[in-house]
């Protein structure tokens, strides 16, 4: 009690100290493995943006006003940002509170749990957010004509990695094994990765799927990127943006409750 009475009034604020640590922390995890990381996360999308773009590119030309390889690269950027983030959220969490027991070590300091929590999500969106790109880059080279809207597209990625990142924290958190998580893969986040306009228009899906579309965070991102490289749309775009706020924010505070459920109640 006396343990918890002496951290509660931290919940009220952040210090910059435990988020730097704990970045400090995932720097030098990174350093070991950030070969093998950025291969996975820069290959994989650029599989599936040449294997949809060129084979149903085959057949399909165009998609409203855009060459089909253009629509599926801008699309391809959000489900980038759902796997690099929602897969470390889950996975990295899980082990390092059940097996590897890091966040025992890292609570040990002067480090509270949102603190923790904030930390490794905005670590994970900011990778997140760099490898995201790489559709957009690799496209270039295939004739996607490069506008200034483009440098935008890292900030908007950034708020869906970091949902997504919470997302799968909070998910660690409650699940009661690490086999579970296909449950989640499965039920959750294939769904999320089909019905999210990144291979075809949300408008050509019946009435329930496109309502449903319109509440999924994915939606919302690939909207966002597809504006910023062909052209903004201010007030339907803050309200895609605000959608990501929104979710970003439910997340963290599912995560950080749930967190502390496990590691402190």
């Amino acid at each position: 009690m006396t343990v918890e009475a002496g951290r509660a009034p931290r919940l009220r604020r952040f210090e910059v100290a435990p988020l730097k640590g704990i970045w400090r922390h995932e720097l030098a995890l990174y350093k070991r493995y950030w070969m093998t990381q950025s291969f996975a996360s820069m290959v994989e999308p650029t599989f599936y943006l040449l294997a949809f773009g060129y084979g149903f590119g085959s057949m399909v030309a165009a998609v409203g006003h855009y060459r089909y390889l253009d629509f599926v690269a801008t699309g391809v950027v959000g489900t980038a940002a759902l796997f690099t983030s929602v897969f470390p959220g889950m996975f990295n969490s899980y082990i390092r509170r059940s097996f590897q027991h890091t966040y025992d070590a890292i609570l040990a300091a002067p480090v509270d749990v949102h603190e923790l929590v904030t930390a490794e999500a905005l670590w994970i969106a900011a990778k997140s957010s760099v490898y995201s790109c790489t559709p957009i880059v690799v496209a270039l080279f295939f004739g996607l004509d490069p506008s200034f809207g483009m440098l935008l597209v890292p900030f908007m990625v950034f708020f869906l990695a970091l949902g997504f990142g919470l997302f799968g924290m909070w998910t660690s958190s409650v699940v009661p094994s690490i086999n579970s998580f296909d449950y989640v893969i499965t039920g959750v986040v294939t769904p999320l990765f089909l019905v999210a306009g990144t291979f075809f228009p949300v408008d050509a899906l019946p009435d329930w799927a496109r309502y449903a579309a319109r509440v999924n965070p994915l939606y919302h991102c690939v909207e966002l990127v597809r504006d910023a490289v062909f052209g903004l749309r201010p007030l339907t775009d803050l309200g895609h943006l605000g959608a990501l706020v929104a979710f970003a924010g439910l997340m963290w505070i599912l995560a950080v409750r749930g967190m502390r459920r496990r590691l402190i109640d």
